[in-house]
Parts: C-alpha cells; sequence; structure tokens
C-alpha cells in the first residue's frame, strides 16, 4: 500500500464500540438471526427448482435462480468493507436487511423467469452485505480475545440456514407452493431489520453522503464489478447445452473479465484512496495463506452441499425431501463444532491448531466420500459426513477471527468483506468444475445406447422404461460421475491442509485493544468499589484491565474510568 493509503485508513473512523454483555448479548441474538434467514433463503432455491421451472415455464434458463443470486452476493461482497467503513455499519446492515425483505417479496410475486431472476439477483446483493455485515459487526462490540466464541457461534447459524433452507423449500413444495417460503422469509428479515434499527450501536462516521461518495473507491468498484460478473457469468454456465466452453461469446467474456481484473488489481495498488482489496494484507504469508484456503474452502464446502444432494437423490433415489434429512449429520456436526471452536479460541487464545485439525480432519472425509457408490450403506455415509463437518466446523470462522487478528483494526472490516468474497467466488468456480466433470463422466461412463440419459444431467433419472440391466448400468455411471467430483475435493483440502505451515499464531490478547477498551462499569460495581470518589457529577473508580503489575494478587493492573453519577443526571433533568 501507499503511504496516501495508509494516511487514508488511519484516518477512518473507528466504529468500535465494546458492549456490556447483555447488550452484546442482544445484538449478537439480531445477528443470528439475520444471518440464519439468509442462509435459509440461499440454501431454499435449488431445491424449488423444479417447481419454478414448471410454474413459469422456464425449463432451458431455470438455472439462473441460482447464478443469478451467486453472482450478485460475490461481486457485492467486496464492496461492503469500505462502504460500512463510510457510510457506518448500522445504515448499511439495515439496508441490505430492507433490501433482502423486499427481494423475497419481489421473488414470491413473481410472474415470469425475468422478473424472478431480477429479485434473486436483489437477494444476492442483499445476502452479500447481510453475510458481512453480521460478523463485522459482532467484532465491533467484542475485544479480538472474546470475538472466537460469538464468531464460532455465527457459523453455526450458517449451518443451521445450510439445514433448514432445503428442509423448509422441500416442505413447502410438497404441501404447499415454492412462493410460500418467500412470503415467510420477507416480514422475518423486515422483524430483523426494525430490531436493529432499534438496538445496533450508532458509532458511525460522521461523514455526509457528499464525503462519502468522494471517499468510494469508484473506479476499483467499475472495474472489479465487471471483472467478477464477466469471468463469473462464463465459469457457471460455460459447458452447458448450447454453450460450448470452445464459443466466441464464453471467450469473448473471459477475455474481457481478465482485461477487468488487471486493471482492477493495478488501481487498488496505485491509484485507489481507500482500496476495496487492499494488496497489502497478500504481503503477509499468514494472511495470503488463509485467504487462499478461504478461496479453496468455498469451492469444496459448496461442493458437498450441491453434489451430496444429487448423490443422494440420483444414486440413491431419495426425495428432495429426505436427501436433505440425510445431510443434517454434515451441518449438525459442523455447527457444533464451530461453537465448541470458538469457545476454544476465546479460551486458549489461539487459532493454529483448529485449523490444522480442521483441514487435517476435513482431508480425511473428503477422502473417506471417494468411496461411496450406489451400495453404500446409508450409515456409513452418514459417518462420512460427520467428519467433514467436523472440519468445517473447526475453520469455518476460526480463519476470520485469526485474519482479524493478523490485520490492523483499520483493515477489520475489509479483510471480512475479503474473506467472504474469496469463499463466494471459490464456491461459483468449485461448481462449475464440478459440473464439468460430472457431465463429462456420465457421458463417458454410459454406453452408446443409453447416451440420451446425460442430456439430463443434474436431474433424477426417470428409471421406469429401463430394464433392470440399464438401471445398474444408469445407476453405476451416476455414481462414478459423482465419485470423480468427490476425488477432484481431496486436493482441495489437501492443498488447504499443507497452507496451514505458513500461518503463524499470533494470539488473541491485543494491547490496543486492552488500552482503547471502554470501561463498563455497572451501578452495582459503583457502590462496591472502595476507591469510588465523585469528582464534578462523575462516579471515578479503578477497573482492571488485564495488563500491567497492579496489587491484589492476580498481576492485573488498573486503570481510572469515569461513570456518570445518576445524581448528577437527575440535578440536569
Amino acid at each position: 500500500m501507499t503511504k496516501k493509503q495508509d494516511a487514508a485508513e488511519e484516518a477512518l473512523h473507528d466504529q468500535t464500540q465494546l458492549l456490556p454483555k447483555k447488550q452484546v448479548l442482544f445484538v449478537f441474538g439480531v445477528m443470528s438471526l439475520a444471518l440464519l434467514v439468509c442462509f435459509i433463503d440461499q440454501n431454499s432455491v435449488a431445491v424449488l427448482q423444479p417447481s419454478i421451472a414448471r410454474d413459469l415455464n422456464a425449463r432451458s434458463s431455470v438455472s439462473w435462480t441460482g447464478t443469478s443470486s451467486l453472482i450478485a452476493n460475490t461481486t457485492f461482497q467486496i464492496l461492503y468493507g469500505r462502504l460500512s467503513d463510510l457510510a457506518g455499519r448500522k445504515n448499511v446492515m439495515i439496508s441490505a436487511l430492507v433490501l433482502l425483505s423486499l427481494s423475497d417479496l419481489g421473488t414470491g410475486l413473481a410472474v415470469n423467469s425475468t422478473m424472478l431472476y431480477i429479485f434473486r439477483g436483489l437477494a444476492g446483493v442483499a445476502g452479500g452485505g447481510i453475510t458481512s455485515l453480521s460478523m463485522m459487526i459482532v467484532s465491533d462490540i467484542v475485544t479480538l480475545q472474546e470475538r472466537g466464541k460469538y464468531q464460532g457461534i455465527l457459523g453455526s447459524q450458517v449451518g443451521l440456514g445450510n439445514a433448514l433452507g432445503p428442509l423448509i423449500a422441500s416442505a413447502f413444495a410438497i404441501h404447499g407452493t415454492w412462493r410460500g417460503i418467500f412470503y415467510l422469509l420477507a416480514p422475518l428479515v423486515m422483524i430483523a431489520a426494525g430490531i436493529s434499527w432499534r438496538c445496533l450501536p450508532t458509532n458511525m462516521p460522521k461523514l455526509n453522503l457528499r464525503q462519502t461518495l468522494a471517499k468510494i473507491d469508484v473506479l476499483g468498484l467499475v472495474t472489479g464489478t465487471a471483472a467478477v460478473i464477466l469471468l463469473l457469468i462464463p465459469t457457471s454456465e460455460g459447458g452447458h447445452a448450447g454453450v460450448p466452453w470452445d464459443s466466441p461469446m464464453i471467450i469473448a467474456m473471459f477475455c474481457a473479465g481478465g482485461a477487468c481484473l488487471i486493471a482492477f488489481l493495478l488501481i487498488e495498488w496505485k491509484y485507489a484512496r481507500l482500496p476495496m482489496m487492499p494488496l497489502g494484507m497478500f504481503r503477509k504469508a499468514s494472511v495470503a495463506a488463509m485467504l487462499m484456503q478461504t478461496f479453496l474452502l468455498g469451492a469444496c464446502y459448496y461442493t458437498y452441499l450441491y453434489f451430496i444432494t444429487l448423490y443422494l437423490q440420483n444414486v440413491r433415489g431419495k426425495s428432495p425431501l429426505i436427501a436433505a434429512v440425510l445431510q443434517l449429520p454434515l451441518v449438525v456436526t459442523q455447527s457444533t463444532f464451530s461453537t465448541s471452536a470458538g469457545y476454544y479460541q476465546s479460551r486458549f487464545n489461539r487459532y493454529a491448531e483448529l485449523i490444522w485439525f480442521g483441514f487435517g480432519i476435513w482431508t480425511v472425509g473428503a477422502g473417506l466420500l471417494v468411496s461411496c457408490d450406489e451400495h453404500t450403506h446409508l450409515g456409513l455415509f452418514c459417518f462420512y459426513l460427520i467428519v467433514i463437518g467436523m472440519g468445517t466446523g473447526c475453520v469455518f470462522q476460526p480463519t476470520l477471527v485469526a485474519l482479524q487478528a493478523h490485520c490492523p483494526k483499520a483493515q477489520r472490516a475489509v479483510v471480512t468483506s475479503n474473506r467472504n468474497f474469496l469463499r463466494s467466488a471459490g464456491a461459483a468456480v468449485g461448481l462449475a468444475v464440478s459440473s464439468a466433470i460430472l457431465a463429462n463422466v456420465l457421458k463417458g461412463s454410459l454406453p452408446p445406447s443409453l447416451a440420451s440419459v446425460a442430456n439430463s444431467t443434474f436431474a433424477q433419472p426417470d428409471l421406469a422404461n429401463y430394464s433392470a440391466a440399464d438401471r445398474a448400468t444408469i445407476l453405476r455411471a451416476y455414481a462414478a460421475a459423482n465419485r470423480a467430483v468427490f476425488i477432484w475435493c481431496v486436493p482441495l483440502t489437501g492443498v488447504s491442509f499443507l497452507l496451514c505451515a505458513f500461518i503463524k499464531d499470533r494470539g488473541l490478547v491485543r494491547k490496543e485493544e486492552r488500552e482503547g477498551e471502554t470501561a463498563v462499569v455497572t451501578r452495582e460495581q459503583v457502590e462496591m468499589s472502595g476507591k469510588d470518589t465523585e469528582k464534578g457529577g462523575q462516579h471515578v473508580v479503578e477497573v482492571g484491565d488485564g495488563d500491567g503489575d497492579g496489587d491484589g494478587g492476580s498481576g492485573r493492573g488498573s486503570r481510572t474510568v469515569s461513570l456518570t453519577s445518576e445524581r448528577s443526571g437527575k440535578a440536569e433533568k
């Protein structure tokens, strides 16, 4: 980073506002609700696509229901860090919640596929903001040392949302209408927005609209957005029927996207005053390694969420609802270990061993999953998912806290948004590569007489009109195709495990946070303190700050803080 960029970062308003525990729990509850609803929204669409395709006559383009949301989510993830630095976390969070509520309502009211894709794209924009802002806000209200357990519980909401989304969507698809889940989510998100307006901290930058707009990295925003869109659309859609990888449109979009990406990186490196992606972050080996792990994590994790469902439906013949139930061992274990890992971080102020263990056990689970075919016992399959869930739970949020530990406070928001951006980009690339692998292996595994089956690669095959021998051949082909996808995931986790060697554990205790911590002193603490005095309408009390050589036998120092006197407040009234 240039000296001008460093100075601009240092001049940013510090939105840290450490809160009393009761208020922390309330704010944290609202953020957990917002994140849970957001991931239910994101993960419900895949199950609903067959119903949507029939209702809106969109069989040839229904994949854009998920693609539009994924591209929009990824595109805007990178913006939210700097935007929240300038406009305030509270303002941006509430805006994202309102946008998601309106987008869900619009999705439920969609009368054609174009209207549906537009509102799903807007939902992706909002979802990216909610994901990043919930993590940023929690980071603002607790110290780095305490952040692990809270971020761990937030990570469990991601897993819970991944589990509940398909279950709720399947229930609506079977017993009602696909629109019902969006009618349910819209008011829930609006309620979360209202509570956020009332309870979120208001320690926001004192900038007017003109000043805020003047500081936004416009050139970076334009080139970055163009790069993401031009690269993700062909990545997501290339190789499908009618859009081969060597088509002029796909090649042109990749070339244009690559040019925009180079321009974006140059702008962020040399010209942006407040870059959305400070390239100086990548000079630190630990940060670069964890960001690369995040990209690979996104590619592998979201491949599992999508292709495990395909395996259960296409190879094992399970309904969407049963397939969602059979994925519970993965997401429940992930949620449990995410919470436990967070408490471990806060208790021991360490994270390296969690990341080592997480990617190590995930690699073992990925290898075990490769053995699954059309005859694998479902109990054994669920055990493999538990092993993978242990790994994902230990790395999902601990890597975020570790990244924040390696970056200065001024970059806390941008490192969070960039981490989430890379995870979403990894998901897009991982799903595209996995889809290509599945299609090619399936086509190559079928005899010429059954080649037509490969035309519906991602749909559950209708085996009623085939002989027993042909049915067995088709199931073997689908099993081989899914196995190839699972094999592709093993090196992703293996490389992530090897990257752990570059991560240096710096601990979670920060002197600058302790020195700058706002003392939260209750009325009872003031009355019980023997060193309590009153000066100029204020109670002054000495409290420990966890540093220094103070007395008391605990090695804790003390500092003087003030608490406005109740008597003084009444006198002013």
